[in-house]
């Protein structure tokens, strides 16, 4: 059965019984039907293994919590679809939505995965998330987040797909490697696009595949203390693992200089300890991780990254002062 269907959805699930209902009903009215469901459970504490196994919803029962990035892996080697689409438990997906991902992974063998339009689920009007980048000072963003969601509407290229509701086409793990387990959460999809990006594929961006999110559903919270550790130090893994040493060192003005302003911004938060932290925790266990090999024919591969990288610092400052002026006044 599952190799005559297309797509296999993957829901990586940690306490999240509240949610799951909502989001299988909705996947379940999607009008496209070339998929099947998989839920991988983290070893939740709540009765979400009950409510799986009481309405017969298939699934990876895990004996402790692994991280986002332990879940979707095993979601991933139990699948055997051509493309996987991970969408996290707190969605709940339009019914055009997955029928739309697939068309437009369909369009090129060289698309790696497709990032879906995010809006917010309690307050329709914003986006939530069209696509992720990344900057030359090491900051990672949503696309559009806080923006009126009547935009965003043109298919285009973004660094990454964000992992909370996008397809992958599931034979590229074999050659790029899987979700980093070291990250457990946080980046690790930036981090694996980044990865298909060396090796030449490409991440979109689809507007005309809609889901609404919760956001934080499993954390709880937008900042805290596990949360910023974990970001900062996998902020640390993404750049070491992903840029060779050349690469590094051309980069290394402008990412420590990201660090010292995102430090004087948790500082205001009051997280500037776990920030600091978590940045010290990375530089000292960066060596452990796995570094992507630098190959000559992806050359041009890692000079097109460098320019994405630079363009990302440019719609980060055009977004960041955007934002700011909607704030300042609503009405324009």
């Amino acid at each position: 059965m599952a190799g005559q269907l297309a797509v296999t959805v993957i829901i990586p699930n940690y306490n999240g019984k509240a949610f799951l209902e909502p989001c299988i009903a909705a996947l379940q009215r999607q009008r496209c039907r070339d998929f099947q469901i998989l839920v991988v459970d983290n070893g939740s504490a709540d009765e979400s293994v009950e409510w799986l196994k009481e309405h017969e919803i298939p699934a990876i029962f895990l004996e402790t919590n692994t991280g986002f990035s332990g879940a979707v892996n095993a979601g991933i080697r139990a699948a055997e679809t051509p493309y996987v689409l991970l969408l996290n438990n707190d969605t709940e997906p339009e019914p055009d939505f997955l029928g739309e991902l697939l068309r437009s992974i369909r369009r090129s063998k060289r698309i790696f995965a497709v990032s879906s339009k995010m809006i917010q689920l309690h307050h329709k009007e914003l986006m939530d998330d069209a696509g992720d980048m990344y900057s030359l000072a090491g900051w990672a963003y949503q696309r559009g987040v806080g923006q009126s969601s009547k935009g965003y509407n043109r298919f285009c290229e973004v660094f990454s797909a964000c992992a909370g509701a996008a397809i992958y086409r599931r034979e590229v793990f074999e050659t790029i490697g899987y979700f980093d387990e070291k990250h457990f959460a946080y980046l690790e999809d930036i981090d694996i696009c980044w990865r298909a990006k060396i090796f030449g594929y490409h991440n979109m961006y689809c507007p005309t595949a809609v889901v609404y999110h919760v956001g934080s559903g499993t954390s709880g919270s937008r900042y805290n203390e596990f949360k910023v550790k974990l970001a900062a130090r996998n902020n640390i893994y993404l750049n070491y693992k992903n840029m060779p040493l050349p690469q590094l060192l051309l980069n290394m003005i402008p990412l420590a200089a990201g660090i010292a302003v995102k430090y004087g911004f948790f500082k205001n938060l009051g997280f500037e300890r776990a920030y600091a932290e978590g940045i010290k925790e990375g530089l000292a266990t960066m060596g452990t991780c796995q570094k992507v090999v630098f190959h000559r024919r992806h050359f041009s591969n890692y000079l097109a990254i460098q320019w994405e990288l630079l363009a990302g610092t440019a719609v980060y400052i055009y977004e960041f002062s955007r934002r700011k002026l909607l704030l300042n006044n609503p009405h324009t």
